[in-house]
């Protein structure tokens, strides 16, 4: 009998081992694309403008994003270097526009190295989440293209953040619990970021994003399926960013992130 259990402890805790080998299996591989992302970017931003991220925001602003999500700096630097390299890849920046679950509008930004794949790809991605893909314009009209630089809460004082942030040429600052989001517009992003930094230190993000001028309401059934689908195109290797203009309520939130 004591064996018979020894070796149901022994298999139960096998099956915890292999449970979070797999967990750390997909945790890993995640990190792995994110990074292969994050690479993408900066390695594009380096080749459209100067390699040198004081004196070129977009690259800066990838920079940030890669040391939020503690990519190694070797990964950082190789990254840039690839830029001025022979071997670099070309990739073509596209932005796809269509129309999720619930009529709501969805703006996806690619680098690709293979226009034709990536629009199929993207298509049927729509298709199969309920959604379907439209002529671009067709939604970003729904959207402000603006820079957006995000500080901890701890950065500064909502008023402190304000006063600075209008001082140097920001549009508006969401300050709340979760922190301080300053907007500006695409043209001043840059000077607005590196005046920002100056003073409070490195954001937490810094990037230029396309900001919904309102937002639909939509029930769980259909949030379920904008989120899926949203998830779908994100785990796509040439999908960077993904935008929609949909509210759900926390509940659903809360069900998704379980």
């Amino acid at each position: 009998m004591d064996d018979v259990e020894d070796e149901k402890q022994v298999m139960a805790g096998h099956s915890q081992f292999k449970n979070i080998m797999y967990r750390k299996g997909r945790q890993d591989a995640a990190k792995s694309k994110l990074f292969g992302k994050l690479a993408r970017e900066i390695t594009v931003s380096a080749k459209l403008g100067l390699p040198d991220p004081a004196m070129n925001p977009r690259l800066r602003a990838a920079i940030i994003a890669a040391r939020a999500e503690n990519m190694p700096k070797d990964n950082i630097e190789r990254a840039i270097k690839k830029a001025s390299g022979g071997d670099a890849e070309t990739y073509e920046e596209i932005r796809y526009e269509g129309f999720g679950p619930g009529g709501v509008a969805v703006i996806v930004e690619v680098l690709t190295d293979n226009r034709n794949r990536t629009a199929g790809e993207v298509r049927s991605t729509f298709t199969r989440s309920g959604g379907s893909l439209a002529e671009t314009g067709a939604v970003s009209f729904m959207f402000d293209h603006v820079g957006v630089i995000e500080y901890v809460a701890g950065a500064a004082s909502a008023e402190a953040m304000f006063e600075a942030a209008l001082e140097a040429g920001a549009d508006d600052v969401v300050s709340g619990d979760n922190g301080h989001e300053v907007y500006a517009s695409a043209d001043h992003f840059g000077s607005v970021a590196k005046a920002l930094e100056q003073k409070f230190g490195e954001p937490r993000r810094a990037a230029l994003v396309w900001r919904p001028q309102s937002t639909v309401e939509v029930d769980d059934e259909q949030g379920e399926k904008l989120l899926k689908l949203i998830e779908n195109l994100n785990e796509h290797d040439d999908v960077q960013n993904v935008y929609a203009n949909f509210e759900i309520s926390d509940a659903l939130v809360a069900k998704m992130s379980a």
